[in-house]
């Protein structure tokens, strides 16, 4: 009985996420400066860990844990851990019954693997799950191999229509939002930093 509840509750669960999944199969394209503005925490780190689970109401999730390096934007969490949970489980789940939930994260979704280094633009929890997930779905989580950095969509449209006061940048880094693909990790983290840090979105100097 128990276990029949519990399949009830995921399945009432899924029914309220069906909306955001089918959003995420559609996402939006989203440049630098909206991956700024939707995001509460801009954190720089490496993948802790990656769990995942049902919880009391039923809902899936995989759970996060970033060891940070440094954060960009919201709370300063610079040398602590940040925990969040994101809908989906990472695989299907089967019960004691024989029954398997296929609930795993959806297309769109950020993929998170232990051990990666990443800079994440980590969205507001939602007010109705407590569930948490990046800015722009997978183009607000990159991943840093060898110096350079990389989102799920590789950059497509990261710097598209974005202007900025060329008094506020260098050289190097005009040269960068005016090339596709990898960017340089050092060069961005500091130019996202220097953005939140002066406002530059707020006094239109960063459009």
């Amino acid at each position: 009985m128990r276990l029949r509840r519990r399949l009830t509750a995921v399945a009432t669960a899924a029914l309220l996420l069906a909306a955001p999944m089918a959003h995420a199969m559609k996402i939006k394209q989203q440049n630098l400066v909206d991956l700024i503005s939707d995001s509460q925490n801009i954190v720089h780190g490496t993948v802790k860990s990656v769990t995942d689970g049902i919880n009391d109401k039923g809902v899936p999730y995989t759970e996060v844990t970033i060891s940070v390096g440094s954060s960009a934007k919201g709370r300063k969490l610079d040398g602590q851990d940040v925990t969040f949970r994101q809908f989906g489980l990472l695989k299907p789940r089967t019960f004691p019954n024989g029954k398997t939930l296929l609930a795993v994260t959806p297309e769109g979704f950020p993929k998170w693997v232990e051990g990666e280094t990443v800079v994440a633009f980590l969205r507001e929890p939602a007010s109705l799950t407590g569930l948490q997930t990046t800015a722009g779905m997978g183009q607000g989580k990159f991943r840093q191999v060898n110096g350079k950095l990389v989102n799920e969509y590789a950059n497509a449209g990261l710097f598209e229509g974005v202007e900025i006061d060329t008094a506020l940048t260098s050289p190097e880094e005009r040269n960068m939002i005016t090339q596709p693909g990898a960017v340089d990790a050092a060069a961005f983290i500091d130019l996202v930093g220097r953005a939140v840090e002066g406002n530059w979105i707020e006094s239109g100097e960063m459009k």
